[in-house]
């Protein structure tokens, strides 16, 4: 039985009823539909923001509640049953009333957790985290705060305050699937609807229902998100609202330049949360005019976690999962999250085989007004015969068909190797109960050693020339960002003001463009040529240990905020703006005198502001508008313009973007319209001057869908139009024409439905389809790609295991029409769709 099946079965509820808290409720109402006489104790309602002093000893549950609806004036109304074999630890001290009620509930199995706008569920956890029916559930309805924008005061079990942002992310939405909130850069946590950005942050539970292995399979629920990326190479790289993203703009943990730089795997983390449209102010940095993706890593939740999942993935790669999760001390203030994952073998690309392994830990304290968090990760990836990401095609000719999605062009004897470590710090303390002063940090290294192809295809009848190449690479990372969120009110206005200040490098050790070259040879994409082992001496080649500074790059920036909220957050104008200053360095690399010299040096800084603006005219629906944008270093004029090696400024891109969210109460939507202007540098082929005077214009429109429309009905995903258009070019070459590697429709919609008890309890089937129209390969929009559509289905089978726990069993067929198809023609490469791919795991609990 779905959770919204049993909320509907379940006569007898719970209810809490606090001063300043709008409860439609009564007594008498609950009991009659109950048929049956009610556990109804307590007085007059108490403000759930202000503090009670409460001593229940330990002992029986059911004890303890009616000492605490005693002692803090509390009213419940709920299942004796459901009480009455539990035990509980008691309080003592001065608590808010919902502190207290989660502490009396630590140990139970039962915790108290929002399930959408006005409503709380108690349920068990580990249940509902793995799908399974929320076993005890009991539904808290209409829950609505007044006059406090928010429930200031008022916590849900290991999630922090309206100004923190360490612990649990925002509770998931109806379904499971997405979250009813996501973290919004410096600003912190903000619900979904009051937020002016389109967001969406995607759970755990959907990470493992859909077996995604990283974050480049999670964003395919996002019709705005495009990979450009082979699905057998090193690295994810996206395409956000026809913008370049690559997995080196990627945020851990709101923190930039320390994540995975190729690709992020998904066993250590609890979102993938992803933001679309420029983000100067939220986050600062450079780049990511698209959009940003930002990963939150697992917490241990209030109740112990023991979780091994086994997985084959064909042909025959297999591969083990390991979650433990542990809180201790006496209010369980102590958390342990361990992830630990291996997997090793062939995939369906003939020739190609990958070992990954993942070992992330997270640590957490959860204090009164002190929070902190911990997160060291490190994992290896090693690909035989990885596909190239450098496919290119010569002018000229019509882009050539797809070959086989089986056939790899590269031999056995490539390779790439990689290593990774990173360690994340975050420390919160509530100096006033709505005001947070935070510091955060991180460091990360990755090195890479490879061996790889690159691909110059030069006819239709798939004839290329393959360059093979070496070029190590040694990336290394560091954040420091401190800020101060507080929330107050100047007569009716209630403000949220952010200030914060941060510094983030980025270090490339490598050879730059200039890679170790090998000889070159003629092959063809439908019936490559192999070289054999040992054709290569690979004895010699430099390796990404000993590799120069190629370049380094600084960005600092102060940036503040303020909120203000009318009318119970009925209106939201947020003001803003981020000073930043990018130093960007670049060294000689080639051997020689000169190597390791200084060769450009750039220092510039810039205001970036931004404003939007949030009108809820109901509860349940909000407009917003919002002008932001994000900031790229200056060019360098090349060596063969006029003005040679002259600097710029800044480029800034800008968005405007309007939109309209509702909340069905069980499922959300959200349609949005958007202009994005990036600048472009190129030099004049009359004039041969250098300068910033291009221009690529993105208009689109974006319709999102997540939730639960009929109960065991689960739909997520959207569709984006988007005309993407060079409005100046070199000369005036290309005005007026297509982006390269833009589509102009995208489509991405996953189902999930539960068979009817009395057909297969426990079993659901799943669905998904995905759609990318046709795109050009070029700017003159004279090479081009067709559009292709990739269907998946697969099946899910909930049951309880020998120890009474659930255990989970999943499959899914990924591409089950085989077809193949160019998946990409973004940034001038080529890159070919994954074959039929069989997906297989079992997760059990102990």
């Amino acid at each position: 039985m779905t959770t919204r099946a049993r909320r509907f079965s379940h006569r007898r509820m719970t209810r809490i009823a606090l001063a300043g808290v709008s409860v439609a409720v009564m007594a008498q109402a609950v009991a009659a539909r109950a048929g049956e006489a009610q556990g109804v104790v307590g007085t007059a309602p108490i403000s759930a923001t202000r503090s009670v002093r409460l001593a229940i000893p330990k002992g029986s549950l059911e004890t303890g509640l009616v000492a605490f609806t005693e002692q803090a004036g509390v009213k419940l109304v709920y299942p004796t049953e459901l009480t009455a074999a539990l035990e509980t630890q008691g309080v003592d001290g001065e608590f808010h009333p919902i502190d207290a009620l989660t502490r009396l509930l630590e140990g139970t199995g039962l915790i108290h957790k929002p399930a959408g706008a006005s409503t709380i569920t108690l349920v068990n956890p580990r249940y509902v985290q793995l799908g399974a029916p929320a076993a005890g559930a009991v539904t808290l309805e209409e829950l609505h705060v007044q006059g406090q924008g928010g429930a200031r005061g008022a916590t849900v079990a290991g999630q922090p305050p309206r100004t923190g942002t360490v612990g649990q992310p925002p509770v998931p939405y109806a379904g499971g699937q997405v979250g009813t909130g996501t973290r919004v850069g410096f600003l912190g946590n903000r619900s979904v609807l009051t937020t002016p950005f389109n967001t969406t942050g995607y759970t755990e539970k959907l990470i493992a229902d859909q077996q995604a292995r990283s974050v480049g399979d999670v964003i395919q629920n996002n019709p705005s998100v495009r990979n450009d990326a082979p699905p057998y190479s090193e690295r994810d790289s996206y395409f956000i609202r026809g913008f370049s993203v690559t997995n080196v703009d990627t945020a851990f943990d709101g923190l930039f330049y320390i994540a995975n730089a190729r690709r992020s795997f998904t066993e250590g983390l609890e979102r993938v949360e992803v933001l679309l449209g420029p983000t100067a102010l939220l986050s600062g940095g450079t780049g990511r005019v698209g959009g940003t993706i930002n990963l939150i890593p697992k917490r241990a939740f209030d109740e112990p976690l023991t979780r091994i999942t086994t997985s084959y993935f064909s042909d025959s790669q297999v591969g083990t999962h390991l979650d433990l999760g542990r809180r201790f001390g006496a209010y369980k203030e102590w958390g342990v999250r361990f992830n630990g994952a291996y997997r090793n073998g062939a995939t369906p690309l003939d020739k190609n085989a990958i070992e990954v392994g993942v070992a992330a830990l997270g640590l957490d304290y959860r204090g009164d007004g002190l929070r902190a968090s911990l997160d060291l990760n490190h994992s290896t990836q090693n690909i035989t015969a990885p596909t190239s990401l450098f496919n290119a095609v010569a002018a000229g000719i019509p882009v050539p068909r797809a070959p086989n999605n089986r056939r790899n062009t590269s031999s056995t004897l490539e390779y790439n190797d990689s290593r990774y470590n990173m360690a994340a710090g975050r420390v919160e303390y509530d100096i006033l109960p709505d005001t947070t002063l935070y510091a955060a940090g991180g460091v990360s290294r990755y090195n890479e050693d490879f061996l790889t192809s690159n691909y110059l295809v030069q006819s239709t009848t798939g004839r290329a020339l393959n360059s093979l190449a070496v070029q190590p690479l040694e990336l290394e990372g560091f954040t420091g960002e401190v800020g101060l969120r507080s929330q107050f009110y100047t007569g009716i206005v209630d403000h949220h003001v952010t200030v914060a200040a941060v510094e983030a490098v980025s270090k490339n050790h490598s050879r730059g463009f200039f890679p170790f070259a090998l000889p070159s040879f003629q092959t063809n994409i439908y019936a490559p040529i192999h070289l054999p082992n040992g054709s290569v001496p690979t004895i010699n080649f430099p390796r990404s240990e000993r590799q120069p500074l190629f370049t380094e790059l600084y960005a600092r920036s102060v940036a503040v905020a303020d909120t203000l909220s009318l009318g119970d957050d009925r209106v939201l104008l947020t003001l803003g703006g981020r000073f930043q200053e990018i130093d960007l360095k670049s060294y000689a690399t080639r051997p020689g005198p000169t190597q390791g010299t200084l060769a450009s040096n750039y220092v510039e800084s810039r205001f970036s502001p931004a404003f939007a603006l949030v009108v809820r005219p109901f509860e349940n629906l909000s407009f917003y508008g919002n002008y932001i944008e994000s900031l790229d270093a200056g060019p360098t004029a090349p060596a063969v313009a006029v003005n040679a090696n002259e600097v710029f400024a800044p480029v800034v891109s800008r968005q405007k973007e309007v939109g309209a969210k509702y909340d069905f109460g069980t499922v959300a939507v959200t349609a949005s319209l958007f202009e994005i202007e990036q600048p472009n540098a190129f030099t004049d082929p009359t004039t041969r001057r250098f300068s910033v005077s291009g221009l690529q214009r993105n208009r689109g429109a974006e319709f999102l869908v997540a939730g639960e429309p009929f109960a065991g009905i689960r739909l997520l995903g959207g569709v984006t139009f988007i005309d993407a258009t060079l409005v100046k070019t070199a000369g005036g070459q290309f005005d007026g024409k297509a982006a390269p590697g833009v589509p102009d429709t995208a489509l991405n919609l996953y189902g999930e439905y539960d068979l009817p008890p009395w057909l297969a309890p426990g079993l659901t089937v799943t669905g998904r389809a995905i759609y990318t129209s046709s795109m050009f390969y070029n700017q003159a929009n004279t090479q081009s790609v067709p559009d292709w559509t990739r269907f998946d289905a697969g099946l899910r089978y909930v049951f309880e295991g020998a120890n009474g726990n659930p255990v989970v069993m999943r499959a899914v067929v990924e591409n089950i029409f085989d077809d193949s198809y160019w998946a990409s023609a973004a940034r001038g490469f080529l890159a070919v769709g994954a074959p039929r791919t069989v997906i297989v795991s079992a997760t059990v609990d102990f």
